[in-house]
């Protein structure tokens, strides 16, 4: 089965696009558009992996569904087209930021300048049905995307993985934390965001760790 993805992620993924799952996970797919709205829009679900080559990966940042709003999900965690009001889980992160690392808050809420840097900006699931959260739970996606992870854990050294909130520290629990920075808190939404989230400080422990390990550190503007 022919997926439109970054080389580098093609290589390391090639044998899921021929298990069963991932044949059946497609069909769910495109079964989903023909007949709802669906988000991110067709051409963005790989959007992740497209905007983050496997080789230049130095970090992760997992969520968990993309958002289910109109114009809201592009393939990027946490992150919004520009244009798009910024929802209330990156307002707290951009919060966390600047109290973190003296940044002020962006205007738009379009990590994509992340991603260009290595960050990995993944959901767990990639797609969703307009309005309703974790729609496509349980067929496939979560199987697709840990082996996404684990093949960063096992091919690459010294990324950092922040997992912001139970889901997310559960799905990264194979991780290997002798070989990588794992970084948990509880999660930015505003429900959650002021049991830990924020003072995490994960910002800056990212840069000092890339830092030390002579790779460049992110700008977080």
């Amino acid at each position: 089965m022919e997926v439109k993805i970054e080389t580098g992620w093609h290589q390391q993924l090639a044998g899921e696009f021929e298990k069963p799952y991932f044949g059946e996970l497609i069909e769910f797919v495109k079964g989903e558009y023909q007949t709802a709205t669906i988000y991110p829009p067709g051409q963005q679900i790989f959007n992740a992996f497209n905007s983050c080559p496997f080789e230049k990966s130095q970090m992760v940042i997992l969520g968990q569904d993309p958002y289910h709003g109109p114009g809201q999900a592009h393939g990027l965690s946490f992150s919004v087209p520009d244009g798009v009001m910024v929802p209330p889980s990156l307002i707290n992160i951009y919060k966390e930021l600047k109290a973190d690392m003296g940044v002020e808050q962006p205007t738009s809420g379009n990590l994509t300048s992340w991603a260009a840097q290595g960050v990995l900006l993944l959901n767990s699931m990639l797609t969703v049905r307009a309005h309703q959260a974790g729609s496509h739970q349980g067929k496939g996606w979560e199987e697709f995307t840990d082996a996404a992870i684990r093949a960063l854990s096992e091919k690459k050294e010294n990324l950092v993985f922040l997992l912001w909130g139970s889901y997310a520290q559960k799905k990264g629990a194979f991780i290997d934390r002798i070989k990588h920075l794992v970084l948990s808190s509880p999660h930015p939404s505003p429900l959650s965001a002021h049991r830990g989230f924020f003072g995490c400080g994960h910002f800056s422990k990212t840069n000092e760790y890339l830092s030390s390990k002579d790779k460049i550190a992110i700008d977080w503007r």
